[in-house]
């Protein structure tokens, strides 16, 4: 079967726009597939269906974005940066609440999941459920759940 029938999708790019996507996705930890897939899922944001070239603020915001994701304290609600340098992007695939700690899965990319013991304080403060996006901050030998 044809890849166009499988649902493949596949562009020219110049070496420049190879390396800009490859670095980000270095940084972001991610896959290429899942930068695109979520690119592609914010088209969806337009409700015009027309996608307008960026302003200098997306840009601005942009270059933001590509840096590591912040995290945001509850107690002070300031986002902060974090040291780890090992932040891996996920989704909630399922927590397990016990009566002090809780068990929180990540799916970081299909069929790889991080698991965590954290406070069932913490997750609830994070408000975690299945299918919500979180990040994996490993330092050392520990797995901290974080979420924007």
């Amino acid at each position: 079967m044809p890849r166009k029938e499988q649902g493949w999708v596949t562009f020219q790019t110049s070496e420049d726009e190879r390396k800009i996507l490859e670095e980000f996705c270095e940084q972001s930890q991610r896959t290429k597939t899942e930068i695109l897939r979520e690119l592609v899922r914010s088209l969806t944001q337009h409700s015009s269906g027309t996608v307008l070239p960026p302003t200098q603020q997306e840009k601005q915001e942009d270059i933001y974005y590509t840096q590591k994701p912040s995290i945001e304290s509850t107690i002070s609600k300031k986002s902060l940066k974090v040291s780890s340098r090992n932040i891996l992007k996920g989704v909630v695939k399922r927590v397990v609440y016990g009566a002090v700690n809780s068990e929180v899965t990540l799916e970081i990319i299909h069929k790889v999941e991080l698991t965590s013991i954290i406070t069932r304080a913490s997750a609830e403060e994070l408000e975690l459920s299945e299918g919500k996006e979180a990040y994996a901050v490993i330092k050392s030998n520990d797995i901290v759940i974080a979420r924007e």
